[in-house]
């Protein structure tokens, strides 16, 4: 298998953990996927910036989500602008009976030395259907 799969298939397990630990209300499985110096904006456009920021807001706010937990991320569009980083855009869907309702993130995804990729940046916006 060639770097280019094995990157596309590391990334797309980073976005299947993002989905898993999300359902489960997981702040810490979460948190464990974040670059140290990471820079996250959420859907409602509050700006977290540097692990500590991210995860002060994620233990307050992910355990205790009113949501039912059914959420799906799927990789859509994935470019690597240089071979250790790359843009992936992901189709972020949250099932209710009251109807779906989409979000729209953009990560930034940074190869570690050791070959890990992390969320480095991260712009979540919601997507709004009139």
């Amino acid at each position: 298998m060639d770097t280019d799969t094995l990157d596309l298939e590391a990334i797309a397990q980073v976005v299947a953990t993002v989905e898993r630990t999300q359902r489960a209300k997981d702040a810490e499985g979460f948190l464990a996927l974040f670059h140290p110096d990471a820079l996250w904006t959420t859907a409602h456009g509050k700006v977290l910036v540097g692990l500590d920021a991210i995860a002060e807001f994620t233990r307050a706010v992910l355990p205790g989500a009113v949501w039912s937990g059914d959420v799906t991320y799927e990789p859509v569009h994935i470019r690597f602008l240089r071979p250790d980083v790359a843009a992936v855009k992901v189709r972020q869907v949250y099932h209710a009976p009251t109807g779906d309702t989409e979000g729209s993130p953009l990560y930034v995804m940074t190869k570690t030395p050791d070959d890990r990729w992390l969320l480095h940046v991260g712009q979540n916006t919601e997507v709004r259907v009139d």
